[in-house]
């Protein structure tokens, strides 16, 4: 799926059966980049950020608490979305 049509779609609260290679295509196109795989968890950080982001996929999917969270993150700083 398409970065911008994901956005909006997460954006709209659609956050349930969200793709995780999706969702972190998503974040990757927002300037995170991933730092660490601990076990099951995806750790994220990003240069203009101080915050990390763990994400976990359960089932092929991305859990939209985790989703919620970096949504927040974004706003919190201000992170565009890059264009591709």
């Amino acid at each position: 799926m398409n970065r911008k049509l994901l956005l909006r779609r997460l954006l709209q609260g659609q956050l349930h059966n969200v793709n995780f290679g999706e969702f972190r295509n998503l974040i990757e196109g927002f300037g995170f980049y991933l730092l660490r795989v601990e076990g099951s968890h995806h750790i994220f950080g990003h240069s203009a950020c101080p915050e990390l982001i763990n994400l976990q996929k359960i089932g092929g999917q991305a859990k939209p608490y985790q989703i919620r969270q970096f949504l927040r993150l974004a706003e919190k700083y201000n992170l565009k979305l890059e264009d591709k």
